[in-house]
């Protein structure tokens, strides 16, 4: 049995991203740390990594289609990001 722990992942501000962790992360937030995005997830280290899509909308941005598993909203200055977790490809379909 592996231990599970936390990672920090940095994210961008745009609107679709594609993070490489381990398959089956847990995402708790997303946050401003050091001037920038960042997204934290429980893994477990020894599971294969595999690429989970993240989307950033602004407010006041189109949302097209589903708008993915909520995470966060987070106040950057002026700007308020929403971040929406779209999982891993194989799990949904169209994206």
């Amino acid at each position: 049995m592996s231990v599970k722990t936390i990672w920090k992942f940095p994210i961008a501000v745009t609107d679709k991203q594609w993070l490489s962790m381990p398959a089956n992360a847990q995402i708790l937030t997303v946050q401003l740390a050091r001037g920038g995005l960042a997204l934290w997830a429980i893994v477990d280290p020894e599971v294969e990594v595999a690429k989970r899509c993240v989307v950033i909308r602004g407010t006041g941005q189109p949302i097209e289609g589903t708008a993915g598993t909520y995470i966060a909203s987070v106040q950057d200055g002026s700007f308020v990001w929403h971040i929406f977790d779209y999982g891993y490809p194989n799990e949904r379909q169209g994206n």
